[in-house]
């Protein structure tokens, strides 16, 4: 598995190959890029899930491929990682896990912990019938970790998860998967007295659907009322999708709302159309007034991109009746500002959206971002850094903050003379 060569998800979602007009505008202001480590093939190649912290101020990550073993579904099976600070400034890394594929291999998206340090993610493909797994990792005293497979997809249950976990409350597991059933579904795994783990398909996505398919982009998130919140790449049939999925419509933003009866209903909150964006595969995010917040990694100006359009940055607002408005913040022009965000944004303290693009830019590898609203209620784009094709290029992460708000992600390489690294940003 491998993003570099732009697939629309990760899995069998049609290749998307998409070529990039570069233009010649954008805001630019560089903030300060260190890269704090340089993949080798080895000890990973090609992170494309979001980083995290523990209390300690270590990352953890995954990288898609790399690691120890070979033959598995896309070539080597892919590791996790960790990455301390020492000192003087440099970062050590720690292969926590390498995978070799009856444990799972392509492990694209982020991580999550548990209240024992215990870290949990999913990885797209292997386990017994080749589906993809859902895993945890637990720490022992002398620094090593275990991996177990809490869940083995087998198809029918759903197969491919290519997104996160998000625990609810009672730290049942939340995800989802690209395929399976039909065109995917939202999974609940819920933990056993016996340390098993039992799924729970909570809703099934129909391929073609009016209602989306292909939810297998960022990982879902809750709202306080226990609603569940996540993107469809694809479906809402508004519109014929020029990656050769036909006229299925341009992805869609949707709802999950529990009945209490174990059963739960989908909404359509949003269906794209193309010019206000095209296919998200985000993590959403609320801000404090309850609007949710995502990118979609094609659409916008469809004259730009050859076509497809540069992808969006976009913010969905509850009305009082009932019903959600988008606002288009961003267009992206393929330009110095960037093009192609397939991961979503994150805030900062006074309510700026961060995020990354992966192509464009100044040298056509893509850009970290920054938008700011102004008071005219629109929001400007400031380019934070746009990235070579060394040390770093195509960053299919997302961002996050650390306590002195820097940034950090991560970039996938070109895979012949870079493998990925691991960046700090100081905005």
């Amino acid at each position: 598995m491998n993003y570099r060569k732009f697939s629309g998800a990760a899995s069998a979602a049609p290749l998307i190959v998409i070529t990039i007009l570069i233009l010649a505008f954008g805001a630019w202001a560089q903030g300060t890029y260190k890269t704090l480590h340089k993949f080798n093939g080895k000890d990973g190649d090609s992170p494309s899930g979001r980083l995290i912290f523990d209390t300690a101020g270590n990352l953890y990550g995954t990288t898609n491929i790399g690691g120890k073993y070979s033959g598995c579904y896309f070539g080597t099976c892919g590791t996790v990682f960790e990455l301390s600070p020492n000192a003087g400034g440099t970062w050590t890394e720690q292969v926590l896990h390498n995978f070799d594929g009856s444990d799972g291999t392509a492990p694209v998206g982020e991580l999550i912990f548990d209240g024992a340090g215990s870290l949990y993610g999913t990885a797209n493909r292997g386990g017994g019938p080749g589906d993809g797994v859902v895993f945890k990792l637990t720490p022992g005293a002398n620094g090593s970790w275990t991996e177990s497979t809490l869940f083995v997809f087998t198809g029918t249950d759903g197969e491919w998860p290519g997104g996160g976990l998000t625990f609810d409350a009672s730290r049942n597991l939340y995800g989802t998967t690209g395929w399976g059933g039909d065109g995917g579904n939202v999974f609940e795994l819920t933990p056993n007295g016996n340390g098993s783990w039992t799924e729970s398909v909570l809703y099934v996505f129909t391929f073609d659907g009016i209602n989306g398919w292909y939810p297998s982009g960022g990982s879902l998130v809750f709202d306080a009322a226990g609603n569940i919140y996540g993107t469809a790449a694809f479906g809402g049939k508004s519109g014929c999708s020029p990656y050769g999925n036909g006229c299925y419509g341009f992805g869609v933003v949707f709802e999950l709302s529990p009945n209490g009866n174990g059963a739960w209903t989908e909404k359509v909150l949003h269906t794209f159309q193309g010019k206000d964006g095209e296919s998200p595969t985000c993590t959403l995010v609320f801000d404090a007034a309850g609007n949710l917040y995502g990118t979609a990694f094609a659409g916008g100006d469809l004259s730009l991109c050859s076509g497809y359009g540069c992808g969006v940055v976009f913010e969905l607002t509850p009305n009082a009746g009932g019903g959600w408005t988008e606002h288009v913040l961003h267009k992206f022009s393929g330009g110095k500002d960037g093009s192609v965000p397939f991961a979503g944004v994150v805030f900062d303290a006074a309510g700026n959206l961060y995020g990354t693009t992966t192509q464009g830019g100044a040298h056509g590898y893509g850009v970290v971002f920054k938008l700011t609203p102004n008071s005219k209620g629109g929001w400007n784009e400031t380019v934070l850094h746009s990235f070579i094709d060394s040390p770093g290029a195509y960053p299919y992460s997302g961002l996050i903050f650390d306590a002195a708000g820097n940034l950090y992600g991560s970039t996938q390489g070109d895979g012949t003379k870079t493998f990925g690294s691991v960046y700090e940003i100081t905005p």
